[in-house]
């Protein structure tokens, strides 16, 4: 089974459009069946659907993707544990806004500063 990308999408209010991330994830190359999606949904609520989808998704191999950080973590401790749970399980994190990526040295030593 080769690696897949799976995209995670998210906005707070439901008068927000998801358009720009999904364009994003799909330019990537995500498929659309591929991206999961919460709409509506602050990033400071605990039940995440799409999330919990996304997560249950991805297989050691796969890298996970979104538009940016703050679209995947409530705060900076739950971005943290997000990342450190998909690494313990050989799984990559993309961010395409901040160009971060996990599998390198550079994203690596992002989230090591974020750690400090």
């Amino acid at each position: 089974m080769s690696a897949l990308l799976v995209g995670y999408a998210r906005c707070s209010t439901d008068q927000q459009d998801l358009t720009a991330q999904r364009d994003g994830l799909l330019a990537l190359g995500v498929e659309t069946e591929r991206i999961y999606v919460d709409h509506g949904l602050t990033g400071t609520n605990r039940e995440r659907p799409g999330l919990r989808e996304a997560l249950a998704a991805c297989r050691a191999g796969d890298t996970l993707v979104v538009w940016r950080l703050d679209r995947l973590g409530r705060s900076l401790q739950d971005l943290l544990r997000i990342v450190d749970d998909l690494k313990e399980r050989g799984i990559g994190f993309v961010s395409l806004t901040e160009k971060i990526e996990t599998d390198n040295a550079a994203g690596k030593l992002v989230f090591h500063v974020f750690r400090s």
